[in-house]
């Protein structure tokens, strides 16, 4: 079943289009990472998923519901991003995982909590203040918040950029154990898409050159632009 369905989307700043994808349908329950270089588009596109900017032309279907302002709040709510540098309340890193649900007036008890940072490996670290923590230890900490929402879509950007190869290990498992939640992930690395995603699409100046299974990806691309870029020979 498809979650998202984008049709002849464009999306500009100004006079500058920044995304111009023909087609891109993702299903329930998927991960699908995105890669290109800096400046192709891919924030763009969670931003869009995510539902805090509106396409300039064309069509965003969530759940079969068209994306515009008028899109329930309830279900707006039903995704939830995380970035490569999350914003953590100067609390405990309970009252952080409890945020979400405070701020949308859901009943929980402390064994919620517990239960999520439980996944996440910080079960000891509940009274420890957000703003004591490593790098990769406030990332998941952020991906706690997030999944304790229950979210039917997780949005990811980057979201091991700068970590410790043990910390990547960490959060890399968190996301394949994402149960029927559907991921897209941002990601520069792409020996991290070839290990997590289902689907691998490359964005290039704004334009999906290719979505395919991660293994024909990488293995036997479409697109001459797509061998390129895993070769590491385009320049940009």
């Amino acid at each position: 079943m498809t979650l998202y369905q984008l049709r002849n989307l464009q999306h500009r700043y100004g006079e500058r289009t920044v995304l111009d994808l023909s087609a891109l349908d993702i299903a329930h329950g998927e991960i699908i990472a995105l890669v290109g270089p800096s400046g192709s588009g891919k924030s763009t596109l969670l931003r869009l998923l995510q539902f805090l900017e509106t396409p300039t032309q064309g069509s965003l279907l969530f759940d079969g519901i068209l994306s515009d302002h008028a899109l329930p709040l309830e279900a707006r709510r039903r995704v939830v991003t995380v970035f490569q540098h999350p914003a953590l309340l100067d609390r405990s890193v309970f009252d952080n995982v409890a945020y979400g649900l405070r701020l949308r007036g859901v009943p929980y008890g402390p064994e919620t909590i517990m239960a999520a940072l439980g996944r996440v490996g910080l079960r000891d670290y509940a009274r420890v203040r957000a703003k004591t923590l490593s790098g990769g230890e406030a990332q998941r900490v952020a991906l706690a918040r997030a999944l304790v929402l229950n979210p039917i879509a997780l949005l990811l950007d980057e979201p091991t950029a700068n970590l410790d190869p043990y910390n990547v290990g960490l959060i890399e498992e968190i996301i394949r154990g994402h149960g029927t939640t559907t991921v897209v992930l941002v990601t520069h690395n792409t020996f991290q898409a070839k290990r997590l995603a289902d689907r691998v699409g490359l964005l290039l100046s704004g334009k999906l050159i290719e979505l395919l299974p991660a293994d024909r990806f990488f293995n036997a691309p479409l697109d001459p632009r797509t061998r390129s870029f895993i070769n590491g020979e385009m320049v940009y």
